[in-house]
């Protein structure tokens, strides 16, 4: 198990899951964020990526951001956390900011801390190889201290839906220097990003601290002020509530389109080798990934923390409600 002592790993748990809404909505109406939901019962996806956290990070140095209207689905679930590194985003503001307070509560404990960043609505098959890939970019990180990391994925279907990365083709290099962003193409473009050697962008990132902090400060200086100012009051006086009252009036930032854009020269990626991961987006990725996974047994399955809805079991009754000849979406 690899681990060194600056290493924090930050779990991002405060999405919303809206694209995949109409699989995870219970029969009373209550919508659930796919990251308390598991792909087939046992643990939710929040628990697998905090599992995937401490087999690089100690728990002391594992945090999660959660979001504050989703307390009634996480406040049983960051067990083996300690509570001070459960963070509560006020209310949602866009993922930038969604990482920016996280990333300044870590900072006040370890200006030094290599972090990695780490989405918790993902599925992966072979968490080996990806943990294997983590693992290679935190040496990359500990040998270029500068370099900001992002995990590539090979593409086997050209999907609109996904973010990718183009990177600068370098056969001599472990990581790539990052050419160009590519939000959700169309297919046809996804095809010709893809033929160029393009990446699936997971959102999983290795940097330091520091290299975050700068990368936000070329971008929104004012922000980082504001919201470490914030983070310091309240730190200081629980009472004074300044992150509620700074994320009242804070912009909706996305982090690859307000943060990373434009600044790609500063940017690495490594490619993962196939180990089946999926962000389960939408019903039908669900499915592609149910048909390739393995199920786990009752047995394999009585010791660990449960999730709130079973996507399986969701797909499954949504199949039985279709009519005759109607196509799944």
């Amino acid at each position: 198990m690899y681990r060194e002592s600056n290493t924090w790993a930050l779990v991002l748990a405060a999405g919303e899951g809206t694209r995949l809404r109409s699989l995870t909505t219970t029969n009373t109406g209550a919508s659930v964020p796919k990251q308390f939901c598991s792909l087939r019962g046992g643990l939710s996806l929040f628990h697998e990526a905090l599992q995937r956290a401490h087999s690089l990070a100690t728990r002391s140095r594992t945090c999660a951001i959660v979001a504050r209207q989703h307390w009634i689905w996480w406040q049983g679930l960051p067990r083996g956390l300690p509570i001070s590194n459960v963070i509560v985003q006020p209310r949602n503001r866009g993922t930038a900011n969604g990482i920016l307070l996280p990333l300044l509560h870590i900072v006040e404990r370890d200006p030094l801390a290599q972090i990695l960043i780490l989405p918790s609505d993902h599925h992966v098959r072979e968490e080996r190889v990806l943990q294997h890939s983590l693992e290679c970019a935190l040496q990359q990180l500990r040998r270029a201290p500068a370099d900001i990391i992002l995990l590539g994925f090979k593409p086997y279907e050209p999907d609109p839906d996904l973010g990718y990365i183009l990177p600068i083709p370098d056969e001599d290099a472990e990581t790539l220097q990052v050419r160009r962003f590519v939000e959700k193409p169309s297919s046809s473009e996804a095809e010709g990003i893809i033929e160029l050697g393009g990446l699936w962008n997971a959102f999983i990132i290795a940097a330091t601290a520091q290299s975050l902090l700068t990368l936000f400060r070329r971008q929104r200086a004012q922000l980082v002020d504001q919201m470490h100012a914030a983070v310091l009051q309240d730190l200081n006086e629980p009472e004074a509530n300044a992150t509620e009252h700074l994320y009242q009036r804070l912009p909706t930032l996305d982090f690859s389109r307000d943060i990373l854009e434009g600044q790609e020269q500063g940017l690495r990626v490594l490619t993962v080798p196939n180990c089946g991961w999926s962000d389960l987006g939408t019903p039908s990725r669900v499915e592609k990934v149910l048909r390739h996974s393995v199920s786990t047994s009752v047995a394999q399955m009585e010791h660990l923390d449960w999730s709130y809805l079973s996507l399986a079991a969701q797909l499954a009754r949504r199949g039985d409600k279709l009519k005759p000849g109607q196509p799944k979406s």
